[in-house]
């Protein structure tokens, strides 16, 4: 018969049992997700990594081949693929556990497995190590490119505003924003969407530059066709000859007339869902931002009723695709924008983006996806 506890002494807990410990060891290694979940991620990864070596494999080469060959070239070039995209000394560190784990199949007498694993897992070790830095990196970026982006929309006498922003990298090209030039005059609002040419981090830069740039011009209170031009010559200045243009859509709202005066430079077209179901769009402008130093920009005006929705989104939203590839595409998007409910503009970007969610899944994305609405009231 055991002995009673003794008062004022903490009895040890019982050792973890074996199950205990590896669910413990699971939950770390899972964050607790689901097997399905996991999965879907893994799939994504694997399709994804999958168009990353695919762009530097020659299909029309290899289809030239006859089929009992293809497999072979197909393989050789996803390798050579993997190997260039190495530094020169991972280069050579690969191809050294390669021989060395040829060498042990071919003769078991030379035991140099061990020595390959150990080499393909320094590789991977090397390889991981830059990966968490360029993370850390891009997740440093990505905090600041939130800082020039508005985190929540302004107050507007007779609309409301919502924004919505799916990053394809860390960091994006696509840029929102809605702002008074002069926080005292609350007649003109500025109402801005812009698509950079390009991903990820030259992107981002090139839309931190315009960012600059159209606050700076608009805050000098400069008429709208005027703003345009100028916005164009500074970005003709950081496109490397129009290589690296910008798609914008750039207007100004007076609240108490309704009066919205835009500018679509070459991006597209805005959606202008009238209170009576009427479609509308919004064309009217000229090319793209850094093309040309001297294009001419056209102005046009609309007003504004109450229930009217519109809705300003990047190329992303309509070519979003799914796992079979099949994109979203614009009657899709002109269908969700038919049947909006009448809602304020949160509810209303939240049905939109659960449209384009819907039909693409957990399919990762190769573009940034950004949608604005303004809702008259």
């Amino acid at each position: 018969m055991s002995a009673p506890p003794t008062p004022g002494v903490s009895t040890p807990a019982p050792p973890a049992s074996l199950m205990d410990r590896l669910r413990h060891f699971w939950q770390r290694v899972s964050e607790g997700r689901q097997i399905d979940d996991l999965w879907s991620q893994f799939v994504a990864d694997a399709r994804a990594t999958y168009g990353f070596y695919d762009r530097d494999v020659d299909w029309e080469e290899i289809h030239k081949l006859p089929g009992w060959r293809r497999p072979l070239h197909v393989a050789r070039q996803f390798f050579w693929a993997l190997l260039m995209k190495m530094s020169p000394a991972r280069r050579v560190l690969l191809l050294i556990a390669f021989v060395l784990l040829a060498l042990s199949v071919i003769n078991e007498q030379m035991n140099l497995t061990g020595i390959a694993v150990m080499l393909f897992v320094l590789l991977l070790s090397l390889e991981l190590a830059d990966k968490v830095t360029m993370k850390r990196d891009l997740e440093i970026a990505r905090e600041i490119q939130t800082w020039l982006v508005p985190s929540q929309p302004p107050e507007v006498a007779t609309a409301n505003i919502a924004f919505a922003t799916r990053p394809q990298n860390s960091v994006a090209g696509d840029y929102y924003d809605a702002f008074y030039p002069n926080p005292e005059d609350r007649e003109k609002l500025m109402v801005v969407i812009a698509d950079v040419a390009g991903k990820s981090v030259p992107a981002a830069l090139l839309m931190a530059t315009l960012q600059a740039g159209l606050r700076t011009i608009a805050g000098e209170n400069a008429p709208l066709a005027d703003l345009v031009a100028r916005l164009n010559r500074y970005a003709c200045a950081h496109s490397l000859n129009g290589l690296r243009f910008t798609t914008a859509v750039l207007s100004e709202y007076n609240p108490v007339s309704r009066k919205l005066t835009y500018v679509n430079a070459g991006h597209n077209a805005p959606i202008l869902r009238h209170a009576n179901g009427a479609i509308e769009t919004l064309e009217v402008g000229g090319l793209p931002l850094g093309i040309r130093t001297a294009a001419d920009f056209e102005t046009a005006s609309l007003e504004l009723k109450p229930g009217d929705a519109l809705i300003f989104f990047t190329d992303g939203v309509v070519e979003a695709f799914n796992e079979s590839g099949e994109e979203f595409g614009n009657e899709r998007w002109l269908s969700a924008i038919r049947n909006l409910p009448d809602w304020d503009a949160q509810q209303t970007l939240q049905f939109l983006m659960g449209r384009v969610d819907e039909f693409v899944g957990t399919t990762r994305q190769s573009d940034d996806i950004t949608c604005m609405v303004f809702r008259c009231k």
